[in-house]
Parts: C-alpha cells; structure tokens; sequence
C-alpha cells in the first residue's frame, strides 16, 4: 500500500481537506497524512467545508513536517507551492506533486472551490497509484 504525505505551509487548510479526502476515497488502498512546514490549527471554514459534503475532518490535527522521515513514504504533495521550501529528500520521493492550489485562508469564499479543486486531483492521485502508475501532475 502507497504511503501518501500532503504537506502544506501551516497545515491548517489545504492539506487537512487533502488527508480528508484521501483517508475517505482511498480507505484500503492508500495510507494517507498531512504536515506542515510549520505546524498550527486546522482552520474551521475548512472543517465546514468539508462537513457540507459530509466529510468530518474535526479529529485531524496540524503536524509539523519535522515529525516525519521522508524514507517513511512513497508519494509527496505539496498543495500550496512550497515544494521548494521542502528538505531535499521530501522532493526525491518515488512521485513528488506540487499542486499550488490558492490559499483560502487569505480569501475564505474560495473555500469551496480548492475543496473541489483538491478532490478532484485526490481522486487522480489514487486512480494512478492503484494502477501502479507514477503519478502525473
């Protein structure tokens, strides 16, 4: 089973919906978590939005990515741009994806929208992993 780390600036918005998503459509075929650069909390309007499609994200919590070891998983994500931040060992990973989606937390009527944005690329992720695929970004 494909190890997957979504990782974020602050782990508050974006990744959080990522690992909801992922742990909800992958359950059985991916083992899935989210991190931060810097860790912080997860930021209600993602919860509620989230919780509209019926996805309850409240028990996740913000992790710094320091918690982590990069050999411990086979595919990163960097939703927000912050692939260039990463330590060189995240990036190296057997499939690293920047997807640079907007951050909501700056304009939070966008909310819904990166929430679907992140679905749908979640839903292409695990489709190409369960093929045995290399992801495409």
């Amino acid at each position: 089973m494909k190890r997957v780390m979504f990782v974020c600036k602050k782990n508050s918005a974006r990744s959080q919906m990522a690992e909801g998503f992922a742990k909800t459509l992958g359950k059985g075929k991916i083992e899935v978590i989210s991190s931060g650069l810097e860790a912080s909390q997860v930021r209600p309007e993602a919860i509620a939005t989230m919780k509209e499609i019926g996805i309850d994200i409240t028990n996740q919590h913000s992790k710094p990515l320091s918690d982590f070891k990069a050999e411990d998983f086979d595919v990163v994500i960097s939703l927000c741009g912050c692939g260039v931040n990463l330590p060189t060992d995240w990036v190296l990973r057997e499939a690293f994806e920047d997807w640079q989606l907007d951050d909501p937390a700056e304009q939070p009527e966008i909310f819904p929208r990166v929430r679907d944005q992140i679905k749908e690329r979640v839903t292409q992720l695990i489709e190409s992993l369960k093929e045995g695929a290399t992801p495409v970004g």
